[in-house]
């Protein structure tokens, strides 16, 4: 089925306020920058980031921060954008810290629909803290639970008309397992192929997308 082709300031608007939102990008890498400096003009408040990291201040998800248009941030790291930091020991966002393995681990539960998962990560550190803990094989377990999101903002390296996705190289990074994730999902490319793109190459199905951004 084709997709929905809309506009990069479109796509921005599609997302109200309040909305909990995946964003895909290890730093500037695999970051979808033009939708979110679109939300950055329409000033959409009181989001939920989930995403790897914070950027930096004057990059895509950064200035998301810097604008104060988040209200808690769930991520793997903030050490490259001291506004997070600084908002954070202010009061001004919650931040929950998130092992790396343990996040991409949480969003491909919620969108394998599982109740989520056990782990070893965090045992005996500040990420046990209120969590339930199982024990198996005299080993120490997390029970980790998944995340899901409204909205999924993805980058593509290219596109087709049906939203099959190719992302190159380690633009991938978290981008693929977030498409699963979001009862909506975004696709920011950089060029929308009016063929279908080759099976082989594709990196995210067309299934998962719900709008192309270009």
């Amino acid at each position: 089925m084709v997709k929905k082709i809309v506009s990069i300031a479109d796509a921005a608007k599609l997302i109200p306020n309040n909305a909990s939102v995946m964003i895909g990008g290890f730093l500037r890498c695999g970051s979808p920058a033009r939708v979110i400096d679109e939300m950055v003009k329409l000033k959409t408040s009181g989001l939920t980031l989930i995403a790897n990291d914070t950027s930096f201040p004057d990059s895509d998800r950064g200035k998301l921060i810097v604008n104060k248009q988040v209200k808690k941030a769930i991520v793997t790291h903030i050490g490259t954008n001291p506004e997070t930091g600084r908002q954070w020991h202010n009061g001004e966002i919650e931040v929950e810290l998130v092992p790396m393995g343990t996040l991409v681990e949480r969003i491909r539960s919620g969108g394998a629909g599982l109740g989520g998962f056990l782990t070893p990560t965090g045992v005996g550190t500040v990420v046990e803290e209120g969590k339930k803990t199982v024990e198996i094989d005299g080993r120490k377990y997390l029970f980790e639970k998944p995340i899901k999101a409204d909205f999924a903002i993805i980058y593509a390296t290219k596109a087709d008309k049906f939203g099959n996705a190719f992302l190159e190289g380690t633009t991938r990074n978290f981008n693929p397992v977030m498409a699963t994730a979001a009862a909506t999902v975004i696709v920011e490319a950089d060029e929308i192929s009016e063929e279908p793109l080759d099976p082989n190459v594709v990196t995210i199905p067309g299934v998962f997308v719900d709008y192309i951004a270009s």
